[in-house]
Protein backbone atom coordinates (compact mmCIF):
# COMPACT_ATOMS: atom_id res chain seq x y z
CA UNK A 1 0.00 0.00 0.00
CA UNK A 2 1.43 3.35 -1.02
CA UNK A 3 1.78 6.38 1.21
CA UNK A 4 -0.94 8.22 -0.69
CA UNK A 5 -3.45 5.42 -0.04
CA UNK A 6 -2.58 5.38 3.65
CA UNK A 7 -2.99 9.16 3.85
CA UNK A 8 -6.33 8.96 2.04
CA UNK A 9 -7.64 6.30 4.42
CA UNK A 10 -6.55 8.33 7.44
CA UNK A 11 -8.14 11.55 6.24
CA UNK A 12 -11.33 9.83 5.10
CA UNK A 13 -12.13 8.72 8.66
CA UNK A 14 -14.72 10.99 10.38
CA UNK A 15 -12.78 10.87 13.64
CA UNK A 16 -9.58 12.04 11.96
CA UNK A 17 -11.43 14.81 10.12
CA UNK A 18 -12.92 15.98 13.40
CA UNK A 19 -9.46 16.06 14.97
CA UNK A 20 -8.09 18.12 12.09
CA UNK A 21 -11.00 20.54 12.38
CA UNK A 22 -10.31 20.95 16.09
CA UNK A 23 -6.65 21.61 15.38
CA UNK A 24 -7.65 24.36 12.96
CA UNK A 25 -10.43 25.86 15.06
CA UNK A 26 -8.59 26.07 18.39
CA UNK A 27 -5.87 28.50 17.18
CA UNK A 28 -8.52 30.57 15.40
CA UNK A 29 -10.64 30.81 18.55
CA UNK A 30 -7.58 31.74 20.62
CA UNK A 31 -6.72 34.46 18.11
CA UNK A 32 -10.24 35.86 18.20
CA UNK A 33 -10.22 35.78 22.00
CA UNK A 34 -6.90 37.64 22.04
CA UNK A 35 -8.17 40.41 19.76
CA UNK A 36 -11.44 40.73 21.70
CA UNK A 37 -9.69 40.92 25.07
CA UNK A 38 -7.17 43.40 23.72
CA UNK A 39 -9.92 45.67 22.39
CA UNK A 40 -11.85 45.51 25.65
CA UNK A 41 -8.73 46.40 27.65
CA UNK A 42 -8.04 49.29 25.32
CA UNK A 43 -11.61 50.56 25.71
CA UNK A 44 -11.41 50.33 29.49
CA UNK A 45 -8.09 52.11 29.49
CA UNK A 46 -8.98 54.99 27.20
CA UNK A 47 -12.69 55.30 27.89
CA UNK A 48 -15.62 54.16 25.83
CA UNK A 49 -15.33 53.18 22.20
CA UNK A 50 -15.17 55.89 19.58
CA UNK A 51 -18.38 57.18 18.12
CA UNK A 52 -19.11 57.33 14.42
CA UNK A 53 -18.04 60.99 14.31
CA UNK A 54 -14.70 60.14 15.93
CA UNK A 55 -14.10 57.31 13.47
CA UNK A 56 -14.70 59.68 10.59
CA UNK A 57 -12.00 62.00 11.95
CA UNK A 58 -9.24 59.37 11.78
CA UNK A 59 -6.34 60.12 9.41
CA UNK A 60 -6.52 58.56 5.95
CA UNK A 61 -5.10 55.10 5.28
CA UNK A 62 -4.02 53.31 2.10
CA UNK A 63 -5.91 50.17 1.10
CA UNK A 64 -4.84 47.25 3.30
CA UNK A 65 -5.19 43.48 3.51
CA UNK A 66 -6.88 41.35 6.17
CA UNK A 67 -4.74 40.32 9.18
CA UNK A 68 -1.46 41.86 7.95
CA UNK A 69 -2.97 45.28 7.25
CA UNK A 70 -0.36 47.45 5.49
CA UNK A 71 2.75 45.36 6.20
CA UNK A 72 3.03 44.42 2.55
CA UNK A 73 3.48 48.11 1.66
CA UNK A 74 6.67 48.47 3.76
CA UNK A 75 9.76 47.67 1.69
CA UNK A 76 13.42 47.11 2.53
CA UNK A 77 13.80 50.82 3.32
CA UNK A 78 10.92 51.58 5.69
CA UNK A 79 11.59 55.32 5.88
CA UNK A 80 11.42 55.61 2.08
CA UNK A 81 8.23 53.53 1.94
CA UNK A 82 6.60 55.62 4.67
CA UNK A 83 7.61 58.84 2.93
CA UNK A 84 6.08 57.72 -0.36
CA UNK A 85 2.90 56.43 1.31
CA UNK A 86 2.48 59.63 3.29
CA UNK A 87 2.95 61.78 0.20
CA UNK A 88 0.31 59.75 -1.65
CA UNK A 89 -2.26 58.98 1.06
CA UNK A 90 -1.54 61.36 3.94
CA UNK A 91 -3.45 64.50 4.85
CA UNK A 92 -2.00 67.41 6.84
CA UNK A 93 1.11 65.36 7.56
CA UNK A 94 -0.82 62.47 9.14
CA UNK A 95 -1.49 58.93 7.97
CA UNK A 96 -2.82 55.84 9.74
CA UNK A 97 -1.33 52.39 9.12
CA UNK A 98 -2.32 48.98 10.47
CA UNK A 99 0.89 46.95 10.84
CA UNK A 100 -0.60 43.62 11.75
CA UNK A 101 -2.40 44.15 15.07
CA UNK A 102 -0.61 47.44 15.78
CA UNK A 103 -2.32 50.65 14.73
CA UNK A 104 0.40 53.19 13.89
CA UNK A 105 0.13 56.91 13.31
CA UNK A 106 2.64 58.22 10.77
CA UNK A 107 3.66 61.88 11.20
CA UNK A 108 5.47 63.45 8.26
CA UNK A 109 5.34 67.22 8.70
CA UNK A 110 6.86 69.64 11.24
CA UNK A 111 3.46 71.15 12.04
CA UNK A 112 1.92 67.76 12.83
CA UNK A 113 4.96 66.73 14.88
CA UNK A 114 4.73 69.92 16.95
CA UNK A 115 1.02 69.37 17.53
CA UNK A 116 1.65 65.82 18.78
CA UNK A 117 4.82 66.35 20.83
CA UNK A 118 4.01 69.78 22.29
CA UNK A 119 0.40 70.88 21.95
CA UNK A 120 -1.30 67.52 22.55
CA UNK A 121 1.58 65.58 24.11
CA UNK A 122 -0.54 64.43 27.08
CA UNK A 123 -2.81 62.50 24.70
CA UNK A 124 0.10 60.45 23.31
CA UNK A 125 2.03 60.10 26.60
CA UNK A 126 0.62 56.68 27.58
CA UNK A 127 2.13 53.39 26.44
CA UNK A 128 0.03 50.96 24.38
CA UNK A 129 -1.98 48.36 26.29
CA UNK A 130 -0.04 45.12 26.81
CA UNK A 131 -1.20 41.72 28.03
CA UNK A 132 2.15 41.07 29.69
CA UNK A 133 2.14 44.30 31.69
CA UNK A 134 -1.53 43.85 32.64
CA UNK A 135 -0.91 40.34 33.98
CA UNK A 136 2.49 40.82 35.65
CA UNK A 137 2.28 44.43 36.84
CA UNK A 138 -1.19 44.49 38.42
CA UNK A 139 -3.06 45.98 35.51
CA UNK A 140 -0.19 48.18 34.28
CA UNK A 141 -0.22 50.23 37.48
CA UNK A 142 3.54 50.78 37.84
CA UNK A 143 5.43 53.92 36.86
CA UNK A 144 6.59 52.50 33.51
CA UNK A 145 3.34 51.18 32.03
CA UNK A 146 0.69 53.17 33.88
CA UNK A 147 -1.39 55.47 31.63
CA UNK A 148 -0.71 59.17 31.97
CA UNK A 149 -2.92 60.75 34.60
CA UNK A 150 -3.19 61.54 38.28
CA UNK A 151 -2.08 58.03 39.36
CA UNK A 152 1.05 58.23 37.21
CA UNK A 153 1.88 61.72 38.52
CA UNK A 154 1.58 60.54 42.13
CA UNK A 155 3.83 57.49 41.72
CA UNK A 156 6.34 59.60 39.80
CA UNK A 157 6.36 62.08 42.68
CA UNK A 158 6.95 59.27 45.18
CA UNK A 159 9.76 57.80 43.07
CA UNK A 160 11.60 61.08 42.61
CA UNK A 161 11.16 62.01 46.29
CA UNK A 162 12.14 58.71 47.93
CA UNK A 163 14.05 56.62 45.36
CA UNK A 164 15.97 58.83 42.96
CA UNK A 165 17.39 61.47 45.30
CA UNK A 166 21.14 62.11 45.21
CA UNK A 167 21.62 60.68 48.69
CA UNK A 168 19.70 57.50 47.87
CA UNK A 169 21.55 56.97 44.58
CA UNK A 170 24.93 57.36 46.32
CA UNK A 171 23.86 54.87 48.96
CA UNK A 172 23.61 52.18 46.26
CA UNK A 173 27.17 52.84 45.01
CA UNK A 174 28.73 49.90 46.84
CA UNK A 175 26.19 47.45 45.44
CA UNK A 176 26.78 48.75 41.90
CA UNK A 177 30.55 48.32 42.27
CA UNK A 178 30.11 44.75 43.53
CA UNK A 179 27.84 43.85 40.60
CA UNK A 180 30.27 45.34 38.06
CA UNK A 181 33.18 43.49 39.68
CA UNK A 182 31.31 40.16 39.59
CA UNK A 183 30.32 40.68 35.97
CA UNK A 184 33.84 41.50 34.81
CA UNK A 185 35.24 38.54 36.79
CA UNK A 186 32.73 36.20 35.14
CA UNK A 187 33.69 37.48 31.68
CA UNK A 188 37.37 37.02 32.48
CA UNK A 189 36.82 33.42 33.65
CA UNK A 190 34.77 32.55 30.57
CA UNK A 191 37.39 34.00 28.25
CA UNK A 192 40.21 32.14 30.02
CA UNK A 193 38.27 28.83 30.15
CA UNK A 194 37.54 28.80 26.43
CA UNK A 195 41.14 29.72 25.56
CA UNK A 196 39.88 32.66 23.56
CA UNK A 197 42.44 35.33 24.22
CA UNK A 198 40.77 38.67 23.67
CA UNK A 199 43.68 40.79 24.80
CA UNK A 200 41.92 44.15 24.85
CA UNK A 201 39.09 42.78 26.99
CA UNK A 202 41.48 41.03 29.37
CA UNK A 203 43.63 44.14 29.79
CA UNK A 204 40.53 46.25 30.40
CA UNK A 205 39.27 43.82 33.07
CA UNK A 206 42.66 43.58 34.78
CA UNK A 207 42.98 47.34 34.98
CA UNK A 208 39.46 48.18 36.18
CA UNK A 209 38.79 45.25 38.52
Amino acid sequence: MSHLEVAYQLTSSPLVLAQWLLLLLVPLLLLLHYYASRRSRSNRRHGSSCSDDDKQQLPPSPPGLPIIGHLHLIGDLPHVSLRDLSAKHGRDGLMLLHLGAATTLIVSSPQAAEAIMRTHDHVFASRPASTVSDELLYGSSDIVFAPYGEHWRQIKKLATTHLFTVKKVHSYGRARKEEVSETTTTIYICVYATHTYIYNLCIYICIYR
